[in-house]
């Protein structure tokens, strides 16, 4: 694959064979020639597990003290007392049986994350083929499925994300923006890092982490020193 001008330039700031430390990481990505936008920039940790074992799944949340630079958009399925505590806590939508002809015939896709207290769950079910490959699908572990619908919110809205192993056992997370600046970065990646390292399975053998790299939307990958 071919790669642009502003590609290779960042290329050669990179020292080849070189892990660096998160900051320094961080710093050399800010050095790296602009995009005409506010790049997102992400962790990627490749881990000694395999996701095809259900024992060696890694996954969870956690909510960065920076928050990723996104405003997520909210969707709450919940009734009464809980729909009322999910508008006052900043849910963009709220909704039930109504909200589903909207997914299902109007392709309505207008949020990023579902939440849902535990008795909506059997209407959501009716829409897995549609939000199961988006993965929009609330889930308990993903604290999306709960009663304390105010509390969800308010963390998704505060830099809630969460992290998961893709069929590769690798985990892809964005960790903020660009002009957050290497320290607030550097931040955000070491909360991410820890919560990735405590949630190392007992059936994982041999190292776990086997290689972490951040990158900007458009740059080049540099490795960090796990």
């Amino acid at each position: 694959m071919k790669r642009g001008k502003r590609y290779q330039e960042s290329l050669k700031l990179i020292e080849k064979g070189v892990s660096y430390d998160a900051k320094a990481a961080f710093e050399l990505i800010e050095k790296m020639p602009k995009a005409k936008f506010d790049e997102t920039i992400e962790a990627h940790f490749k881990l000694g597990v395999d996701s095809k074992h259900a024992d060696q799944q890694v996954r969870g949340v956690i909510v960065l003290p920076h928050g990723t630079g996104k405003t997520q958009r909210v969707l709450v399925f919940a009734k009464g007392d809980k729909a009322k505590e999910a508008e006052e806590a900043g849910a963009d939508f709220v909704g039930a049986e109504d909200l589903v002809p909207r997914i299902e015939k109007e392709n309505w896709f207008d949020y990023d994350v579902i939440v849902a207290t535990p008795d909506m769950m059997g209407i959501i079910g009716r829409l897995g083929k549609v939000l199961g490959p988006k993965g929009l699908m609330p889930n308990p572990k993903s604290g999306t499925v709960t009663m304390d619908v105010a509390k969800a919110v308010k963390d998704i809205k505060s830099g809630k994300i969460e992290y998961r192993l893709d069929k590769n056992n690798i985990i892809h997370c964005p960790i903020g923006k660009l002009s957050f600046g290497a320290e607030k970065l550097a931040e955000n990646y070491a909360a991410l890092y820890d919560a990735v390292l405590k949630a190392k399975p007992a059936a994982a053998k041999g190292q776990y982490m086997r290689g972490i790299s951040v990158s900007s939307t458009m740059g080049p990958g540099v490795s960090v020193k796990a």
